[in-house]
């Protein structure tokens, strides 16, 4: 046996190895715990229990703050959402109300064009019938001795120069006249042969309206072939006429005594 085989050694128990160690960790009570079972120490350190218990800050805080970070941002973009929303359907609704009033705007300027097109043709029936009354009016007034030409001149002129004579009735001239005596003969300077009487001569050429009439027209009171007096239009509503005995021949107007019916011989 060797001298020193029962001499107690002095050096000190090994510790654990680094691969032995092993690590707890946990959180209490706000604080992070980290359990180290085995680590190794350096040779002069103080004994220290096999086992040590650390204590660190839990990082719980940090994280609650970020986390209410992250809340504050995700509201925030949901709000913007929200607003763009409420924005988009206000935008939607404006646009609407603003082509539901261009509409009604088109359908009533659509009317408006209507009403004024429709008052513009009553307007200008008004205006044609004006136009036609008057035109009437100027053919009972048209054309007067001083514009008439030809054989209308001559026979104006000639019922003109018998103005003031006596009505005698059954007379043909010169001194004195009866109606249809008169008319014949004024026809007769401008080469017409007319019948003697007022009867026949309501008959002869044709047929014309009282707002149709022309210098030369003989005018006849009573009916076609039955007529009791005949006269001579000569414009300007008037006519010349040998009316009786009292008045003898004269120059009235048409509404001294509306004739019934008119004839046109020329």
């Amino acid at each position: 046996m060797s001298p020193n085989a029962l001499i107690p050694s002095h050096r000190k128990p090994r510790r654990p190895s680094a691969s032995s160690r092993a690590l707890r960790a946990g959180v209490t009570g706000g604080f992070l715990t980290l359990a180290v079972t085995g680590a190794t120490v350096p040779a002069n350190a103080a004994e220290k229990p096999v086992s040590e218990t650390q204590e660190m800050p839990t990082i719980t805080t940090a994280l609650a703050t970020s986390a209410a970070r992250s809340a504050d941002t995700a509201e925030q973009v949901a709000f913007n959402y929200e607003r763009q929303a409420l924005q988009d359907s206000a935008f939607s609704h404006a646009a609407k109300a603003a082509e539901k009033h261009k509409a009604e705007a088109v359908k009533k300027a659509k009317a408006e064009a209507k009403k004024k097109a429709e008052e513009a043709r009553k307007a200008k029936e008004a205006a044609e019938a004006r136009a036609s009354r008057s035109s009437e009016r100027s053919t009972l007034s048209a054309p007067s001795s001083s514009t008439a030409t030809g054989s209308t001149a001559t026979l104006v002129s000639f019922l003109k120069a018998q103005l003031g004579k006596a009505y005698v009735l059954g007379s043909s001239g010169p001194s004195s006249y009866d109606c249809s005596g008169l008319t014949q003969a004024a026809f007769n300077q401008i080469g017409i042969d007319l019948p003697r009487v007022s009867q026949d001569q309501s008959t002869q050429g044709t047929q014309v309206g009282l707002d149709n009439l022309q210098v030369g027209d003989i005018l006849y009171w009573g009916s076609a072939g039955s007529a009791y007096h005949v006269g001579v239009y000569i414009g300007d509503g008037k006519f010349i006429g040998a009316q009786n005995s009292s008045t003898g021949i004269v120059e009235r107007p048409l509404d001294y005594d509306m004739p019934t019916g008119a004839v046109r011989v020329l």
